[in-house]
């Protein structure tokens, strides 16, 4: 079976693979500190609850984009698994896609791996909205290739800081409010995330649009991916798996590497 890693800044999500099917799924905070001995106590426990084994696992592969924690998810992976996982960010991988931007070198490997599934599955040219510690909105032309995109303050970073630098103002759940107008702190605040990113989203897919002269395919993913994609009408689809899924299929185009 195949593992695969998506290591953010917020949280680190594991899947076990058999061949296409998804035998598992778990998700940890991340955590630099955090030992390769102290992953794997962690994750056998959970793969042992479903019945799987630390031998079931016959190769890996990771996108992070923390460098301190990339290296002991490849020691967990080395001394634990017995494999070598490919890293995303390696120049030997075949990714699949083009990559036409000033510095490639510089695209989080989450982007890239989220293009890869986004074009394996959706229309193009196409749009990866992600909701994680930073909103980013990732582009794909009519030609398959990525350009590039936007990155944004994530919801719950620009909610913890209004909390942070506004003494009176409250720690407060993101949801939708019932109207824009809050009558109250909470719902005004509310108001100020949520319809203040559906207004971002709008704007940017706008003149991403503008630019690639077409309206492209919006697919959301990320934590929070699910909320938006019920209230916002131009998203077209809500892909939770997306980033696990573009790890299966970069693994795929790269079995040589490993075999």
């Amino acid at each position: 079976m195949l593992l695969t890693i998506d290591a953010g800044n917020t949280n680190i999500s594991f899947a076990l693979f058999d061949g296409d099917q998804q035998r598992g799924s778990w998700r940890c905070a991340t955590d630099h500190r955090r030992t390769a001995d102290e992953y794997a106590v962690w994750l056998i426990q959970l793969m042992n609850l479903g019945g799987l084994k630390p031998s079931d696992i016959a190769n890996a592969i990771i996108a992070s984009v923390v460098p301190d924690t990339t290296f002991n998810l490849v020691r967990l992976c080395k001394d634990h698994f017995g494999v070598k996982p490919l890293v995303i960010g390696d120049p030997e991988i075949n990714l699949g896609i083009k990559v036409d931007t000033d510095r490639p070198e510089e695209v989080g490997a989450d982007r890239l791996v989220n293009a890869v599934g986004a074009v394996a599955r959706y229309q193009v040219p196409l749009v990866v909205l992600d909701f994680g510690t930073a909103t980013t909105f990732d582009v794909v032309d009519a030609d398959g290739s990525y350009i590039g995109g936007v990155i944004a303050p994530g919801i719950n970073l620009s909610m913890d800081a209004l909390y942070r630098a506004a003494a009176k103002l409250p720690r407060v759940d993101i949801r939708m409010p019932d109207r824009v107008i809050g009558r109250s702190t909470i719902p005004a605040m509310q108001s100020g995330v949520f319809f203040g990113y559906v207004g971002l989203i709008e704007g940017l897919i706008n003149r991403i649009a503008g630019e690639l002269g077409q309206t492209p395919t919006l697919i959301a993913t990320g934590g929070l991916g699910k909320m938006f994609s019920d209230h916002v009408p131009m998203i077209q689809f809500y892909d939770p798996e997306l980033t696990l899924r573009g790890l299966l299929l970069i693994y795929n185009q790269n079995r040589k590497m490993v075999s």
